[in-house]
């Protein structure tokens, strides 16, 4: 039996470095006898329980020879060498023990403490549960406690017990909320630390190094240089000795000391060459600036994918290609490994840019505005590196409290929803995404259309706490909000100004923004700083009253020194527990490198409405994915895979999938109560996500489609409910006798469960649901079933495929 593609995974370590998983096979026999070769002898005395030198002919075959169905066994590989070996073994001494495998390890000593061995755990407990294995079992020595803890934290329902001096494991494979955890927390550790390596390199060198003016290896070394970075940069230039006054090296591989960061700007069929140099070097990442790669066609493609494949393999992972380059203002790294001759000052804000070409305006644009940033990518071809690792890093860096996100495409949407979900309710995410009538797709294939109504686009991307701007500049506005001022408590805007015009256009575009403006405070034309500061101190003070200021200052008017004004607003604001921002000079940016300025009243209140809605969405309960009474989610896999071997589903196959999950089928016509519909699909953008209205011509005309994002929560599925126009036919309009909501609300989430839980189904349709005042009934019913492209992502820690 052949083994599937899926079990292959290029896969994060717990340090950051990378390595390959994939079975092993008969011609393996050479990597495991230098494999075994570099064991302890106390490595070897914890597996297989005695001292055993050397693997006998017989032994290697044996282990080398497998059927992927009753006997599984994975490898994982760094380079050329193997590394680690997990493999189970189907049981059948007793007819009731076929569900049951036993398991083992084998870390190489180096590479143990790396989470080799958990991840190996993942990915064999995936392939066994496809092969029909429920249940581990293991035996360790009790002294081996490094492997007893691998599978202790797994997460999964573990019995242990304690014979003849062996530690006894049981292990139940059903993934569980616990083991999802687990699983989801060591990738976030993992990931981060991989683009932690990236960013804070201890030296680089730039290969490519050019002594040619304006030439792009010249750029970033002259910009690395001129940045000041804390460690030593090595230029790499095969002929020259000394490139802008620096020694060169006609190879990375004769570069004296270590290199912890690669920057290639050579041709691009010379990059693979390169990347093999850097493996033998010891490089740990790659900022690959050449371009010539999945932007320009079917070959550029392929010698991307080659490019990957050779980097994880060796344990490194690639920025670009085809980007713009990398930066980290840390005071104890200081790189800026770009093509940007204008880096913006330290800040608070991290951003990800997927366009090359926009980066270079993107940072002077942040510098005009003196928007500090922490850390910037521009990820280019995104091959590797993508904003979703970004996202990772910065849930944990200390140094950025709000992520700016330039997107052209979500290369992995579950994942993305996931971390936003996550990420959001600590630190905003605001988010300009082209391609409002376009829908971003992996480079060198045509654009499609949007999957999604622009307004549902919207809801899903404020379900998952994202600020969604339409714009660069208003990407800006907000972060410059958000960065700097605390996040308003309410509504209530108070204004204080020298200009009552002005003041005035300010309370119209609060009310328009749908905000609750005060009536303005209007000081004299020549108010000056002190009239400014004791009037914004009065205002600030009233607590329950007020929950953000906007100071308005109009210099034709007044006879006050602009700057005087500016300190007395800026001292006023530093210590106050509302935001404070102002509509001043017509300038935008920050007065004295705090307080938000907008040129115009409507920039102001525009920046300050997104700022209030997302603080609004992070107050308000997030509820909880709740415990389904009856639903079988192991049978419910099981099945689904063997509907999608067979084809398109026939009724009574539907009804039984949808069973798992405790949805019944009722089929059948009419009926009393209000006809609904809920449809459930595989977004390319979202992944799964759900959508409800009501099953009639008005409401299709109308599009009056609420969506969300699955798995909901208790209080998501209450929305979704009373989101739609038509919402209050369910809810006794004028006088009629209301449905039972409660039962809506559970149809949605098992509905919801059931498309997160099961990338295979395309689509669902529950159309007509018939919502009365005593339940809602499931009339008719459509499933169709297809294999989503990295369906397997979510099962097994993993890279995505480049």
């Amino acid at each position: 039996m052949p083994y599937p593609d899926h079990w292959e995974a290029d896969v994060v370590l717990a340090d950051g470095g990378t390595a390959h998983l994939r079975p092993i096979r008969a011609d393996d026999a050479g990597l495991l006898r230098e494999f075994y070769a570099r064991l302890s002898p106390e490595s070897i005395y914890y597996r297989f329980f005695s001292p055993r030198p050397r693997l006998t002919d017989r032994e290697v075959e044996h282990f080398t020879t497998v059927d992927y169905d009753d006997r599984v066994a994975l490898i994982a590989t760094i380079g050329p060498a193997m590394v680690a070996v997990v493999r189970y073994d189907r049981l059948h001494d007793t007819e009731d023990r076929s569900d049951t495998a036993e398991v083992a390890f084998l870390v190489e000593d180096a590479h143990q403490g790396r989470g080799v061995a958990s991840v190996l755990l993942e990915h064999i407990a995936a392939a066994a549960r496809e092969r029909g294995i429920a249940r581990f079992v293991a035996d360790v020595l009790p002294e081996n406690r490094r492997m007893s803890k691998v599978f202790r934290d797994a997460g999964y329902k573990a019995e242990q017990r304690f014979e003849d001096g062996v530690l006894m494991l049981t292990l139940d494979l059903a993934p569980t909320e616990t083991s999802r955890e687990v699983m989801a927390a060591r990738e976030h550790r993992a990931e981060s630390r991989s683009i932690g390596r990236l960013l804070a390199p201890r030296s680089v060198a730039v290969i490519g190094a050019s002594r040619q003016e304006h030439s792009v290896g010249q750029t970033v070394l002259r910009n690395l240089l001129g940045g000041g970075f804390t460690g030593p940069v090595y230029p790499v230039h095969p002929t020259a000795e000394a490139v802008s006054s620096v020694r060169a090296y006609p190879a990375i591989t004769d570069v004296p000391g270590d290199v912890d960061l690669a920057v290639v700007a050579v041709p691009a069929g010379s990059v693979n060459d390169v990347v093999a140099q850097c493996a033998a070097k010891g490089v740990r990442g790659l900022v690959v600036l050449s371009a010539g790669f999945g932007e320009a066609g079917a070959e550029g493609r392929a010698r991307q994918n080659e490019l990957v494949r050779l980097a994880r393999a060796e344990g490194m992972r690639v920025v670009g290609p085809n980007c713009l380059g990398i930066a980290n203002n840390a005071a104890g790294v200081r790189l800026n490994a770009t093509l940007a001759p204008t880096m913006p000052r330290r800040g608070p804000v991290g951003f990800f840019s997927q366009s090359g070409a926009l980066g270079i305006a993107i940072l002077r644009w942040a510098a005009e505005r003196d928007l500090g940033l922490s850390t910037f990518v521009s990820a280019g071809n995104r091959a590797d590196v993508s904003g979703n690792d970004l996202m990772q890093y910065w849930e944990e860096d200390p140094a950025t409290s709000v992520v700016l996100l330039y997107l052209e495409s979500i290369g992995n949407p579950r994942k993305f929803t996931r971390l936003a979900r996550r990420i959001s309710r600590s630190k905003p995410i605001v988010a300009v995404k082209s391609g409002r009538t376009t829908q971003g797709v992996p480079l060198g294939h045509a654009a499609q259309a949007l999957s999604l109504p622009d307004h549902a686009v919207s809801a899903l991307f404020a379900q998952a706490g994202l600020v969604r701007v339409d714009s660069l500049e208003e990407l800006f506005d907000v972060a410059q909000l958000l960065a700097y001022q605390p996040l308003p408590t309410g509504r209530r805007v108070a204004i204080v100004g020298n200009s009552d015009s002005i003041g005035l256009l300010v309370q119209d575009a609060a009310t328009v923004a749908g905000l609750d403006p005060l009536a303005p405070v209007d000081l004299a034309p020549d108010a000056g700083p002190e009239a400014f500061e004791s009037a914004l101190r009065e205002t600030l003070s009233d607590h329950d009253g007020v929950d953000a200021v906007i100071a308005v200052f109009a210099p034709a008017v007044s006879g006050a020194e602009s700057d005087d004004v500016a300190a007395a607003i800026v001292a006023t604001a530093a210590d106050a527990a509302k935001p404070v921002i102002a509509t001043y000079l017509g300038e935008r940016g920050l007065l004295h490198g705090a307080v938000p300025s907008y040129p115009a009243p409507e920039d102001a209140v525009r920046a300050l409405a997104y700022a209030v809605r997302y603080a609004s969405r992070r107050r308000r309960p997030h509820g909880r994915v709740p415990d389904l009474p009856g639903a079988d989610r192991v049978r419910a896999r099981a099945l689904a895979e063997e509907l999608l071997a067979r084809g398109e589903p026939t009724p009574d196959e539907t009804a039984a999938l949808l069973a798992c999950y405790g949805i019944t089928v009722s089929a059948g016509e009419g009926g009393r109560g209000v006809a609904t519909k809920i449809t459930t699909a595989e977004d390319p953008s979202f992944g799964a996500i759900v959508s409800f209205g009501l099953a009639d011509v008005a409401a299709e005309l109308l599009d009056d489609r609420a969506y969300r994002l699955a798995p909901l929560t208790d209080v998501e599925a209450a929305e979704i409910v009373r989101a739609v126009r038509t919402a209050p036919l369910l809810l006794g309009h004028q006088g009629a006798e209301p449905v039972d909501t409660g039962a809506l609300e559970d149809l949605v989430l098992r509905a919801s469960r059931l498309a997160d839980d099961l990338p295979e189904v395309a689509r669902l349709d529950l159309d007509p649901v018939i919502a009365g005042p005593a339940g809602a009934v499931v009339r008719r019913v459509r499933l169709r079933l297809a294999r989503p492209p990295g369906r397997h992502a979510e099962e097994a820690r993993r890279l995505r495929p480049s």
